[in-house]
């Protein structure tokens, strides 16, 4: 055991909770996925559990890889993702794979997988903002040489991903202004950014492709009692798993409502969660994820450097607002959502891009063990790759 925890760097607490995610979604996946397996006529063990255990190592795997580079070097990487993450996004938009009415996925070629590109576009949008607010601190407030810069990133990115998923753009544009505040990028420019937002959002919500499916989830969450049953289906039914969880749930592999809900191992994973391991299970994920913002709070705060601060900040917002937007959806908070729980959903590569957003929070707290360093952030240099 300690020469395993010698070759892991980092916040113990959160290679802890990265643990502990992943053995509830490996258990919760397991039960959840049972209906589909049956009905396929195929074994839940051979056909969809050894398949989301196996990404599950993967993800750990690119955890412990992305924790071993330099922080630092990922700064450079940033700008051949923009690079990559843009074009692809427009190829997602028009040829991209569609499911469920909304083209967001792309196939990978020679092995069958899809993949999500605002996975992606998450992560290479969030250190590109945070390597751009970095290098520009000596003329943050210039408009030409910072603001236009990183208000073009922002928007492209937020109108390119909202086209055909709204919620994740919405999140990650939360994300970047967030970022923009902790940046110092005047108050003025981020209400100029917010406006720039909003007019895009209310030409996708109401001229996309998908401004029906956008209106119809909005109607039915404010006025479900208007509705007809099929719209609100997936909401009643993960209100019937929340309701008959109890204190301490009915159980492991007892839950009734996999049976009904489309989802039940991605979007209401929280649902079945909750049903089999009642308030317990629900408070247990929510400590969770509170205790890993926490920590990632702390590292933000005691990282020498501005880019690993912004860093760190971005990608833990990042996860802890969509878990909690997940949760939100399942208890009925918000519209239903195509969100899944951040290393708890089943998700193929979506658990490997969010693995290493969790590699990289790592390698900045690796950063700071290493360096034995408490002090005040100060704008830091990037090596000359960036």
């Amino acid at each position: 055991m300690n020469r395993i925890l010698d070759k892991t760097k980092g916040d113990r607490w959160i290679w802890l909770i990265i643990i502990l995610l992943s053995l509830i979604s490996i258990l919760t996946v397991y039960s959840a996925t049972g209906t589909i397996a049956y009905n396929k006529g195929i074994a839940v063990e051979r056909y969809l559990l050894y398949k989301h255990v196996i990404f599950v190592i993967l993800g750990i795997g690119m955890i412990y890889i992305s924790h071993l580079l330099d922080y630092k070097y990922y700064a450079g990487i940033s700008k051949v993702l923009m690079l990559v993450t843009i074009p692809l996004l427009i190829y997602t938009a028009i040829f991209g794979t569609n499911i469920n009415d909304a083209a967001r996925w792309v196939k990978i070629p020679g092995i069958g997988l899809t993949f999500q590109t605002s996975d992606l576009a998450k992560l290479a949008l969030i250190t590109f903002l945070a390597r751009m607010l970095t290098r520009k601190q000596d003329n943050i407030k210039d408009v030409k040489k910072a603001f236009i810069p990183i208000m073009g990133s922002v928007c492209v990115v937020f109108a390119l991903i909202a086209w055909a998923n709204l919620s994740t753009a919405l999140m990650l544009f939360g994300v970047s202004i967030l970022l923009l505040i902790i940046g110092r990028i005047s108050i003025k420019q981020i209400l100029l950014v917010c406006t720039g937002g909003g007019i895009l959002l209310l030409f996708i919500v109401f001229l996309g492709p998908r401004s029906e499916t956008y209106k119809s989830r909005v109607n039915s969450f404010l006025h479900p009692e208007l509705q007809n049953s099929d719209k609100t289906y997936q909401a009643d039914q993960s209100k019937i798993a929340l309701a008959t969880g109890g204190a301490f749930g009915k159980g492991p592999g007892n839950s009734t409502q996999k049976n009904f809900l489309p989802h039940p191992y991605s979007d209401f994973i929280f649902a079945i969660i909750v049903e089999e391991y009642g308030l317990l299970g629900a408070i247990t994920m929510i400590v969770l994820y509170l205790a890993l913002l926490y920590r990632c709070v702390r590292i933000v705060t005691q990282s020498p450097k501005a880019f690993g601060a912004l860093l760190a900040a971005g990608l833990s917002f990042s996860l802890t607002i969509q878990a909690f937007a997940n949760m939100a959806v399942a208890v009925g908070l918000g519209p239903v959502t195509g969100v899944p729980l951040p290393l708890v959903s089943m998700g193929g590569t979506s658990i490997l891009f969010t693995s290493i957003a969790f590699g990289i929070i790592l390698s900045v707290s690796k950063d700071i063990e290493e360096n034995g360093v408490n002090k005040k952030v100060i704008v830091g240099e990037i090596p000359a790759m960036a």
